[in-house]
């Protein structure tokens, strides 16, 4: 089965003038599975560790290298390194890249298998969550929310996201956030799933299982012809 790599939006369609134009964009999808037992890097469902998060970009799973979100005018961009594991919270997490201007159609979460704490009880977990950001947060994040469970690690399944209304209009263009300066063009998108798991009385060293399956779904828009909200200035089919 053949394969096909190339840059642009791809856009489908049998008119491709006004006033009947019909084409449409094709949504493109990222995704990553990750297994938290699996502390090994470069292999496949490598879940990360405490202060590192995984790549969704790379097969297999490889180290991730999280930066600010400086709007893409800091060049070389700044890394950030992630929360490390204290007695009352853990933090694990993947990131993604997509071109600068993506509309995020959506966000899903299947938890394939329960979250399992090295020691301490999972039943004194105030909040377990997924926060979906351009950058590395622990709340309030810009794009999505995932919630597991309130006071304890949650069930498995496909979970519900959450957006805000603030979140759904961060979704319509996603920003420049970090510049590469290595190809042309160097701005991209940063999408940052960060797994918050914040715990009560109980003190915590880690995890030792835990399951998941992470989507992201976008679609490349063609800067040629305006935005979701700036509309048309040119044709360059």
């Amino acid at each position: 089965m053949a394969r096909s790599t190339f840059e642009g939006p791809v856009l489908s369609g049998t008119q491709r003038f006004s006033p009947y134009r019909n084409v449409g964009y094709a949504q493109l999808e990222q995704d990553i599975y990750i297994d938290f037992a699996n502390t090994t890097v470069n292999t496949a469902g490598y879940g990360g560790a405490s202060t590192q998060f995984v790549n969704g970009n790379t097969i297999p799973n490889t180290n991730a290298t999280i930066y600010t979100a400086a709007g893409g005018a800091t060049n070389p961009p700044v890394a950030v390194v992630p929360t490390a594991d204290t007695t009352s919270a853990i933090y694990r997490g993947v990131t993604f890249w997509v071109p600068t201007g993506c509309t995020i159609e959506s966000i899903t979460v299947d938890y394939l298998l329960a979250l399992t704490v090295t020691s301490g009880t999972t039943a004194t977990f105030t909040g377990v969550d997924w926060y979906f950001s351009n950058g590395f947060v622990t709340s309030a994040p810009t794009y999505a929310t995932v919630a597991l469970g309130t006071t304890t690690v949650g069930t498995a399944g496909r979970k519900t996201t959450t957006y805000t209304a603030a979140n759904l209009t961060n979704m319509l263009a996603t920003t420049s956030d970090i510049n590469t300066g290595t190809s042309s063009p160097s701005n991209l998108s940063q999408i940052v799933g960060t797994l918050a798991i914040v715990g009560g009385a109980t003190t915590y060293t880690g995890l030792t299982a835990g399951k998941f399956n992470i989507r992201v779904s976008y679609i490349q828009n063609d800067p040629n012809i305006g935005t979701a909200t700036a509309y048309p200035y040119g044709n360059f089919d």
